[in-house]
């Protein structure tokens, strides 16, 4: 995990940089000598954002043994073996997508039946996503 949080390190730190130099570049070039503030909020929103994934990379990098690529001295068969357990296909990220997607028509239309009808969905598809593997065929034995 030490890659990624360095990694995102330096995407903070540059788009920190961009920040100021964008900040500046508008204020210096503007004919009334005003900053433009959707590009720098963006570009600072953008930077915490980074900043953000880094500091839970930093957090879980602490806790965790290193990794092969971690260390200086691994090599590529240290990686060989189990590396975890990954879900073999669901539907609930679909109907989750779809419900999302009905929640925002009806909120684009300000239709209030079906505003309540995509969030019902919603909380339905995360629900089934949540308990997946607590209920029917995929239930732990």
């Amino acid at each position: 995990m030490k890659s990624e949080y360095k990694f995102f390190g330096v995407i903070t730190a540059f788009l920190v940089l961009a920040c100021v130099v964008y900040a500046w570049w508008t204020a210096y070039e503007s004919p009334v000598g005003q900053i433009e503030w959707i590009g720098v909020v963006a570009l600072a929103l953008s930077s915490v954002l980074c900043l953000m994934c880094g500091g839970y990379f930093w957090f879980v990098s602490r806790r965790i043994d290193l990794r092969p690529e971690d260390r200086d001295e691994g090599d590529i068969a240290d990686g060989a073996g189990e590396i975890g357990f990954f879900s073999p296909g669901s539907y609930y990220p679909f109907g989750l997508a779809l419900a999302a997607v009905i929640t925002g028509l009806g909120l684009v239309y300000l239709y209030w039946w079906l505003i309540a009808f995509g969030l019902a969905a919603v909380l339905f598809a995360a629900a089934g996503m949540l308990f997946e593997y607590y209920t029917g065929a995929r239930k732990a034995h």
